[in-house]
């Protein structure tokens, strides 16, 4: 057997139960929520929680079928290897590079944004430590063990789950007071439907709201990279798979229900957090350093969970290759973690600290926008790998309704690309996107035997 062959079984499975359901909401639950959600509310109003709720139901059934592929061999180092198995080794190589480059981007993002959140307390700051610094961290943790990615992840997320509580609570107490705020705004679920209607922007902004909703979702896929890493894993994956788009739903739409029964989403505005106009409004001081540490804690899990992927996927992207040092990439450490493969990413990582002195800061915006849009591509190869594997295995179940409801999620992100390419934002990283993957396609044909 080829060192290759064995290194899924070498793979240490130190990520528990707690770990796993954590992992997935933390790559998720991010700054878009705690600062981007005027920007959505914006968009939509009230409706937004009906996108919630339609994207969460397409991303549960994503994970089921993801899961129902994991499950079916528990040699699967992510799921990148059923990708390669049903649909070939081309596509497989043209999704691993896909994502491993779209975690990379996202970590060049939330360590460049680390240096701007820092300089909330520290002006005088240079914008590129803080970042590097925690960049350095990181990789240290990531280094020791894969428990040791999990507890500190595991960790990052709870602070961003008792902040969402946290504000849940209050709201709910405040409407039950019908707290009256300094503006003259009373606390109740009335407002949701006071200042224009559920759908006050119309059937128009409703579905614009589609391209923020589905980029907060971004990066639910990530508990598949921890198939060959997890303790007990058919009985820890199918529970995360299962809660996690739950979850999530119950934080997102129940915050931002409670920031617009508080606040009149009509006032709120698009360029500011909602978290720190509501916790300043009911009297709380110090709401923007409270929610400043939050958004920082996101950006360094989103960090975190980034160099775990990019780490084991640049592994796995490396570990058949026909050359000796590219092949070296792929080891495990002592400690049974893809240790150069780790550095490697985070050296690219690290990069960002230079591009921000060159590159302008819009170029660097429609680099991640670029990105965040190639998880379409892998979410669709996902369902497109299923519905292959489900014809050679009709036996299977977990996904529910399939392949009827393969096609559903398929239409869906068909849908969600259209409405991408209604705004000049998303058109244009929509188009690189594109071109990115034709370029990989065609590398992938130009090499013999891949």
């Amino acid at each position: 057997m080829s060192e290759t062959n064995q290194q899924p079984e070498k793979m240490e499975r130190g990520l528990k139960n707690r770990h796993v359901q954590l992992i997935a909401i933390g790559g998720t639950i991010g700054t878009g929520l705690f600062l981007g959600a005027g920007k959505s509310i914006h968009v939509a109003g009230p409706s937004i929680v009906l996108a919630y709720l339609i994207t969460g139901l397409i991303c549960f059934l994503l994970m089921r079928a993801m899961g129902e592929m994991l499950l079916s061999n528990l040699g699967y180092r992510s799921f990148i290897e059923p990708i390669r198995e049903y649909l070939g080794e081309r596509v497989s190589f043209v999704a691993g590079w896909v994502y491993w480059l779209c975690w990379i981007t996202i970590a060049m993002a939330e360590i460049t944004a680390i240096g701007l959140y820092i300089q909330l307390w520290l002006p005088h700051c240079s914008q590129w430590l803080p970042g590097l610094i925690t960049l350095v961290i990181l990789v240290c943790v990531n280094l020791i063990t894969v428990s040791a990615f999990g507890e500190v992840e595991f960790w990052f997320a709870m602070i961003k789950i008792v902040a969402i509580v946290a504000l849940i609570a209050i709201g709910i107490i405040l409407m039950l007071m019908q707290f009256k705020s300094p503006a003259g705004y009373v606390a109740s679920p009335k407002n949701l439907i006071a200042y224009g209607g559920f759908f006050p922007r119309g059937f128009k902004g409703f579905l614009m709201s589609f391209q923020m909703v589905v980029f907060a979702f971004a990066g639910i896929e990530m508990v598949g990279m921890t198939a060959a890493e997890t303790e007990n894993p058919r009985q820890v994956l199918p529970k995360a798979i299962n809660s996690i788009p739950l979850r999530i739903l119950l934080f997102y739409i129940g915050s931002l229900l409670v920031i617009m029964c508080i606040y009149p989403w009509s006032k709120l505005s698009p360029s500011s957090s909602p978290f720190v106009t509501v916790f300043s409004d009911i009297g709380i001081r110090g709401a923007a350093s409270i929610i400043n540490f939050v958004v920082i804690t996101a950006a360094a899990s989103s960090c975190n969970s980034s160099l775990y992927t990019t780490g084991r996927m640049l592994a796995e992207l490396t570990a058949d290759s026909r050359r000796p040092m590219v092949r070296k990439i792929s080891q495990l450490s002592d400690y049974n973690v893809p240790a150069t493969a780790i550095i490697f990413s985070a050296a690219i990582i690290a990069l960002s600290s230079l591009l921000n002195y060159l590159l302008p800061s819009s170029v660097f915006t429609l680099v991640s926008s670029v990105a965040t849009t190639s998880f379409l591509f892998i979410w669709g190869l996902l369902i497109c790998t299923h519905m292959k594997y489900r014809q050679l295995n009709p036996q299977s179940v977990g996904m529910p309704g399939a392949p009827y409801t393969d096609w559903l999620v398929l239409i869906f992100l068909a849908a969600v690309a259209i409405i991408l390419c209604l705004s000049p934002d998303t058109f244009w990283p929509l188009v690189i996107s594109v071109a990115v993957i034709a370029v990989l396609t065609l590398v992938s044909l130009s090499k013999k035997n891949l």
